[in-house]
């Protein structure tokens, strides 16, 4: 952000800001404030039916996991409880994944807590001891806020678990005044914008809207790329595409690698975007997040206009909402998602919103978009899905890169990350 000279555009949400104090569940048909502070610990805080500190002395004596993966409800639920695997992290798991905690890995998904049960036998023993490694590059997750559903903009500070170089002024300043999330003033798309404008006289040649056909390897090595409007020759393929997507088009003697890619699996995601005049939330903060066990179909609401009032336009009384339904529960909820009305989403999402925040009025705007197949799902046995695909790479000595949001993380910060691991692999 800042090498693009988006710095003065950036919109902070510090660590003391409403948004990132204030977050909440929705459960037994109430609004729930998760638990903070020393309060949540020693008394038992709805919807919680005891004390967390109970959940934490059960970590600090649980014996140590056997198993390789395990999936993050099996691995709360052992480790902390049944009460915080059903409510709490099912709640973050359809936040962060748009997923079912039921099938999602925990090795992959969460880094931080497999590795800290692995070195210290207690999870929160391993996040407050660490080791000397550990604390030297940090896990995927790290310090790091959830990323994606549960956070607009994107999280604060960079993933770990990836090499970094020097830090930035405006990373210090994240982390000195521990921002949860962030913007852009012009929108997160100003992003892209702003990356487009800064390669076009560098020499960077971007063909948008250009699908990729075919990819093919030449005799002399090289890459022959087919696309709609002709071919591109290329000594190495550096790959965002989605996993399945790269698997499409790949070569007929590269199907061990493909067959790898298609089953990496994907759910979609409905984003409905509400813009109400002359209401008022019934709380303050980031948004709420709904376990499955409540509504399956509704992942979880964002109060938009909190975090961000700069976005709100003229509307002085402006309250924006990010209405999320689906992730793994779309096709049961609404069908195919190429193929749901939009309408239905519409309904559905003014109805959550009138049943949970009491917003009466129609919205006097709304956006309602499906994105399809949009957020990869880290199921058990994943990381030996990458290391099979590494390995694949590794011994055919092809000239391919694989990043994005398939393979290692699906924040915005994360695919940043292996963007910038992948071509520092490859400038060596």
């Amino acid at each position: 952000v800042s090498e693009l000279g988006l710095e003065g555009d950036v919109l902070p949400v510090p660590g003391d800001h409403p948004a990132s104090r204030n977050r909440f569940l929705y459960t037994g048909g109430a609004l729930h404030k998760l638990p903070s502070g020393l309060g949540g610990l020693l008394w038992p805080v709805p919807p919680f039916s005891r004390a967390l500190l109970w959940s934490g002395v059960r970590d600090l004596l649980a014996p140590a996991g056997t198993e390789p993966d395990e999936s993050v409800h099996a691995f709360v639920h052992r480790r902390f409880g049944q009460e915080v695997a059903d409510i709490a992290v099912d709640s973050l798991c359809r936040g962060v994944f748009a997923g079912d905690c039921r099938v999602l890995s925990i090795r992959s998904c969460f880094p931080a807590l497999f590795e800290a049960e692995r070195r210290r036998r207690s999870v929160l023993l391993g996040l407050a001891l660490g080791s000397g490694e550990h604390q030297a590059r940090g896990t995927r997750w790290g310090n790091t806020p959830m990323p994606s559903l549960w956070h607009e903009g994107t999280p604060a500070l960079s993933p770990a678990g990836k090499e970094r170089g020097a830090e930035s002024g405006l990373s210090q300043r994240a982390r000195a005044e521990r921002w949860s999330q962030w913007s852009l003033r012009g929108g997160m798309e100003s992003l892209a914008q702003a990356l487009a404008a800064f390669l076009h006289p560098r020499g960077v040649e971007l063909r948008c809207h250009a699908p990729l056909h075919r990819l093919r390897r030449h005799p002399d090595g090289r890459w022959q790329l087919t696309l709609a409007d002709g071919t591109v020759m290329a000594d190495y393929v550096v790959s965002a595409l989605p996993a399945a997507a790269l698997a499409e088009v790949l070569p007929a003697e590269t199907e061990p690698l493909a067959q790898e890619l298609r089953h990496i699996p994907t759910v979609s995601v409905a984003v409905v975007n509400l813009q109400y005049e002359g209401v008022a939330l019934p709380v303050t903060g980031f948004g709420h997040l709904v376990p499955s066990s409540e509504d399956a179909s509704l992942l979880g609401i964002v109060y938009d206009s909190v975090a961000f009032p700069q976005h709100d336009g003229t509307g002085a009384t402006s309250v924006r909402l990010t209405v999320m339904l689906g992730g793994a529960w779309f096709g049961q909820s609404f069908g195919d998602p190429v193929a749901v009305a939009p309408a239905l989403l519409l309904q559905r999402a003014q109805v959550a919103v009138r049943e949970q925040l009491g917003l009466e009025p129609a919205p006097t705007r709304s956006i309602v978009k499906v994105h399809q197949a949009c957020i990869p799902q880290y199921t058990l046995g994943h990381w030996q899905r990458i290391e099979r695909i590494n390995r694949f790479l590794a011994e055919q000595r092809l000239p391919l890169s694989l990043i994005g949001a398939s393979y290692t993380g699906v924040s915005v910060n994360d695919c940043i990350a292996s963007a910038k691991v992948a071509v520092g692999q490859l400038l060596g």
